[in-house]
């Protein structure tokens, strides 16, 4: 039995497992293959990595807070990984480790999915500059995005990923919104606002922002996918914004690490059926 798994700290509220072993079974590959998921802490990452292929493993996903932790210690990396900075898919090759990031890839497949168009030329607003965030910035960046406007509760996080910004995308206009009544000036007048902030995760947590920080015509994507819609999705869909949650993100990463994995397509209609089931009843 080959295995591949999410390593995560902590990791028991993953859904990578349930989408993942459902399109391995619709393939008729459950003999084949098994998706796990394991809590590994940061400071046992690497050690544990450079033994898992003896155990089986040919491949793992990484999610919170190890994928900037791979980056720093792979030696191999995908262009990818190096463009966005961080690792969330371990390819266990012949040649070692490489290490890859598909969320960028996965965000611009659900962007598309659930709105029918992707970010270039918009004015985007990003809330949350940590691991998710920050990719999801580098990715609006490089679509060619008219201008980003960074938020964070740590001023230094938004300064260096301000700098990254513009480092790769000279072109585009990046700036940062500190306090909260520019934070919800800056929200109103995006045509794409995407929330990565961790508020949201506990089903109770309240909405960042008031209504008045949404209007018509916008879209608003929440990384979030734990629930159907967070109150943060509820207030910006019913002062008529679009709107969407993180599980087509979810979904299309992991589609994609699956064929860095093995070279098979996965399922992906059983995959999403999974997923929906999990979190829509």
């Amino acid at each position: 039995m080959q295995k591949f798994a999410v390593l995560g700290h902590p990791i028991g509220h993953s859904l990578s497992p349930l989408m993942h072993n459902a399109s391995i079974k619709a393939l008729g590959l459950d003999a084949k293959y098994e998706y796990i998921k394991l809590d590994i802490p940061p400071e046992e990452l690497m050690e544990r990595l450079s033994s898992m292929s003896d155990e089986g493993f040919i491949g793992v996903n990484l999610t919170i807070p190890l994928k900037e932790v791979a980056f720093q210690g792979l030696e191999y990396l995908d262009v990818s990984a190096k463009t966005l900075g961080a690792v969330n898919t371990v390819e266990f090759s012949d040649d070692g480790l490489i290490g890859h990031n598909t969320d960028g890839y996965g965000f611009l497949k659900a962007l598309e999915e659930a709105f029918g168009k992707a970010m270039e030329g918009d004015s985007v607003f990003v809330l949350g500059c940590g691991g998710a965030g920050r990719a999801v910035a580098l990715m609006a960046a490089i679509d060619e995005v008219r201008n980003i406007v960074l938020a964070d509760i740590d001023a230094e996080r938004v300064a260096n990923l301000t700098e990254e910004i513009a480092r790769i995308a000279p072109e585009v206009e990046v700036s940062q919104a500190s306090g909260k009544e520019a934070q919800i000036e800056a929200c109103r007048a995006a045509d794409l606002v995407i929330q990565a902030s961790p508020v949201g995760m506990k089903k109770d947590d309240p909405s960042l922002f008031p209504p008045e920080a949404f209007r018509a015509g916008q879209r608003v994507f929440d990384l979030i996918y734990m629930y159907p819609e967070t109150a943060f999705l509820n207030i910006a869909k019913a002062a008529g914004a679009e709107t969407a949650n993180g599980l087509g993100m979810l979904l299309h990463q992991g589609a994609r690490a699956f064929e860095i994995w093995t070279g098979i397509q996965p399922d992906i209609a059983a995959m999403r059926r999974a997923l929906e089931e999990a979190v829509y009843t």
